[in-house]
């Protein structure tokens, strides 16, 4: 269980006289085992921050993130990851010089088989015969990479899995397959999932919706509850954004 206690984090703003500036206000959020989050909200609302903040990209201005009882505020990303929590960019990171079977070695943390390391392809939707000795580099599409990066967090096995946005800037075929992955993932229960997304479709897949605007929680519920809500809201502003035209 991942636990939020009054996170803030502020950042100096860039009118110097302003002083600073606070991105996250305050959050307080419970994030139990095995369940599947998603966080929403609009642009700007700090909901990547808060992804980075739990990954210790970010390190909050105050609070405190206490993860299975532990404090790991002031932990380092290589630590907790050591304690089992995942993160996937917006944008992987592409590794010139090393293979996609390299890449998956060093996240399984050992040596695997080649079949071992070709079934984690096969379980986000690639063709290991096609994929398993290229490297990760300029060559691959950015759906191709979102679905290597996820296979290398399957590898890992963590118990807590972040992913911040993986929609972003992938083809709609590369969407689809996504999506089947994380109902996968979900259905499995291999372990939390932490998901910062605009996505219906992603939404939909959700235990619990937290949404996030101007840096503050300004709600929480289950999916049941709060997803017609926000689809009639998104509605609303699409009727607005018509018929101001």
């Amino acid at each position: 269980m991942l636990e939020l206690r009054n996170v803030t984090f502020a950042v100096q703003d860039e009118n110097a006289d302003k002083g600073s500036k606070e991105i996250l206000k305050n959050i307080n959020l419970i994030f139990d085992d095995k369940q599947f989050v998603a966080i929403t909200g609009p642009n700007g609302g700090g909901k990547s921050t808060l992804a980075k903040i739990i990954m210790g990209i970010e390190k909050p201005t105050s609070g405190q993130l206490i993860y299975n009882g532990e404090d790991i505020t002031n932990l380092s990303i290589t630590e907790r990851a050591k304690r089992g929590i995942g993160f996937a960019f917006q944008q992987p990171v592409r590794f010139k010089g090393i293979t996609v079977k390299d890449l998956i070695n060093l996240a399984a943390g050992e040596k695997i088989s080649f079949n071992t390391a070709c079934q984690y392809l096969s379980e986000v939707g690639l063709c290991s015969r096609d994929y398993i000795n290229r490297e990760v580099n300029a060559s691959l599409s950015g759906g191709e990479l979102k679905r290597i990066e996820i296979a290398t967090i399957l590898a890992r096995k963590v118990d807590l899995n972040v992913f911040d946005e993986p929609e972003a800037g992938i083809d709609l075929w590369s969407f689809s397959n996504l999506i089947r992955i994380f109902e996968k993932m979900h259905e499995d229960r291999t372990g939390s999932i932490i998901i910062i997304s605009h996505q219906e479709r992603i939404l939909n897949i959700a235990d619990r919706i937290v949404v996030i605007a101007d840096g503050q929680v300004v709600e929480e519920a289950e999916k049941e509850r709060i997803l017609p809500k926000l689809l009639d809201h998104s509605m609303e502003c699409r009727f607005h954004q018509d018929t101001s035209k």
